[in-house]
């Protein structure tokens, strides 16, 4: 019960890697707000662990803010905050067009931005707080995602300049930066590249020095641990959790 009298809130929690965070967090006590793009995927994932659902476009600054407010009037604080909302438009950079661009890092990074400055007023004012960005491999460079790319190696430089901003008011903040693991995100890049999906598993998991790929849960461990007291002295870090080095 490591988050037990705790408030956790998760973008992206309706799918993949959010929805197995929200449930973690909620099996150890926390009181958990489900956000996704539309409510119907919060729902889903907030009613079996008793948690609060909210749609909202992170995107929109008003949107952002006002999800915040409502969790801290509903639930009296915000203790863990984790952006896992994210999408992706991938393409060869002389096919992307501005709209690939603008919608991707408008997602990750103005998003991430949106959500970390509503949240950061109310963990000062506490003096204490936990942020994840969830990154990715792709912060390294992957061919035909220039925009999620360069989004995911932007949340890595926001996690460590925030962990230097926000570092003398006890609120650590970091980045966890996924490999290949089995989403919805994922099938749909098999999906784009007209491989069957199983096929696309097996190759990613021959290419992984642990021989499988990833599962949701698997993430949702390391941002456990992040957002947990026994990570108090862990802040401003990239997390790679990919299966090997």
């Amino acid at each position: 019960m490591r988050f037990k009298d705790k408030v956790a809130l998760v973008t992206g929690g309706g799918r993949g890697i959010g929805a197995a965070t929200a449930e973690l967090f909620a099996s150890e006590g926390a009181k958990v707000v489900v956000s996704d793009m539309d409510e119907a995927p919060a729902r889903e994932v907030a009613d079996p662990i008793k948690g609060l659902a909210i749609a909202c476009d992170v995107t929109k600054r008003e949107a952002v803010e006002s999800m915040i407010d409502r969790t801290v009037k509903e639930l009296g604080r915000i203790d863990v905050l984790v952006t896992c909302a994210g999408i992706i438009r991938d393409n060869l950079l002389y096919k992307m067009t501005d709209d690939d661009w603008d919608s991707v890092i408008d997602t990750h990074l103005k998003g991430t931005f949106l959500c970390a400055r509503a949240a950061q007023k109310h963990m000062v004012a506490q003096k204490s707080g936990k942020m994840v960005f969830l990154s990715s491999t792709s912060a390294l460079g992957n061919r035909g995602q220039t925009n999620y790319s360069a989004a995911k190696a932007g949340l890595q430089g926001m996690a460590r300049t925030l962990a230097i901003e926000l570092g003398p008011f006890n609120i650590n903040v970091n980045a966890v930066a996924p490999g290949f693991v089995e989403t919805r995100m994922t099938r749909a890049t098999a999906e784009r590249m007209g491989v069957d999906y199983e096929a696309f598993k097996l190759g990613a998991a021959s290419q992984i020095p642990l021989r499988r790929v990833g599962q949701p849960a698997d993430i949702a461990s390391v941002i456990a641990f992040l957002c947990s007291d026994e990570s108090s002295f862990v802040s401003g870090q990239t997390v790679y959790v990919r299966g090997g080095p």
